[in-house]
């Protein structure tokens, strides 16, 4: 018979990957490698471009990223394309990095009607599904609340999700930005409306919360008319853009500034493009860690350092003191 949890054991459950993974960033940093086994890198490693080549790939990624990463992201397209022997590879290399003790996530921004994406449990969720994970990537365009049952779903498994919020593809700004005319959110932008509503489910969670938003480090240039700050989220943040798309420090700094160690910034070509050497592969894994923790540390002190000086004023200052008084 199936044990059927407890309100005590579900409300654990619930919470389950946000703890795991919050463990994981603060032993590994907040790194995640994106294993997106693209046609011209399997060429430019010598392998052959089907689904053996893109297993290999991820094979030798997943041996440079152990220890050096908090979690490792699969793009699915990148598998999908070679039919049922792709999706077999993928089986095997979630299962690999499962073995090694890595967190991993499926990214195959997928949405849709609530009765279409409840399928999507059984595939990643549950207790033995074929593609055993422990978050996926989501895409909100049918109403955030399209998502609500696969997100229970995933919570209810100890798992987690990340939904698309402010992505790097600049074509997406418009969309995201665009202000709500009904609805809970009239007023506010798409953006703000899916942050707000992943947010609910962090809400009564102590700690960092398992629903997730992809914000990427490219969107400094249009934060500020989303509406949201991802200073007040207090869920995981995946953010996409550092490196070969253009982001760079600075900008993990300027886009992340206030949060408080709850960005995982996904790098796959950056460091990629040193393999197929195990050791240069490892090599450039530890620097874009370290570059990657540095600046999200940065980030984290400006804004601590602004609070204190503005505390200071508040208190100091004659002028504000006499118009209080």
């Amino acid at each position: 018979m199936n044990h059927k949890p407890t309100a005590e054991e579900l409300k654990a459950l619930r919470s389950d990957f946000g703890l795991r993974l919050s463990k994981a960033m603060e032993e590994n940093g907040p790194l995640c490698i994106g294993i997106d086994p693209h046609r011209a890198l399997l060429d430019e490693w010598g392998y052959n471009i089907d689904a053996d080549g893109a297993e290999m790939f991820s094979m030798r990624m997943l041996q440079a990223a152990a220890t050096h990463t908090a979690a490792v992201k699969f793009q699915m397209a990148m598998f999908e394309r070679y039919g049922s022997k792709g999706f077999a590879a993928l089986e095997r290399v979630l299962y690999a990095a499962r073995q090694l003790g890595m967190i991993t996530i499926v990214d195959g921004l997928q949405g849709g009607l609530s009765t279409t994406v409840s399928a999507l449990t059984d595939a990643y969720f549950t207790p033995g599904a074929p593609l055993l994970c422990d978050a996926v990537t989501l895409m909100p365009y049918y109403g955030a609340r399209s998502l609500g049952g696969i997100i229970d779903d995933a919570l209810n498994n100890g798992r987690g999700v990340f939904i698309a919020s402010l992505t790097s593809n600049s074509e997406g700004e418009s969309l995201q930005t665009a202000i709500r005319q009904s609805g809970e959110f009239k007023g506010h932008t798409v953006a703000y409306g899916i942050a707000h509503t992943a947010q609910k489910y962090n809400r009564d969670v102590p700690g960092l919360g398992s629903v997730g938003l992809i914000v990427g480090a490219t969107i400094g240039q249009w934060l500020h008319d989303s509406g949201f700050s991802p200073s007040s989220f207090t869920g995981p943040i995946l953010s996409p853009g550092y490196g070969y798309q253009g982001a760079d420090a600075k900008d993990l700094t300027s886009v992340f500034r206030g949060t408080q160690g709850n960005v995982l910034v996904t790098v796959s070509r950056e460091i990629a493009q040193h393999g197929p050497d195990i050791a240069k592969l490892r090599a450039a894994t530890i620097a874009v860690a370290e570059d990657v923790k540095n600046a999200l540390e940065k980030a984290e002190s400006e804004q601590n350092q602004q609070k204190i000086v503005k505390k200071g004023a508040r208190y100091a200052s004659p002028s504000i003191m006499a118009r209080t008084m």
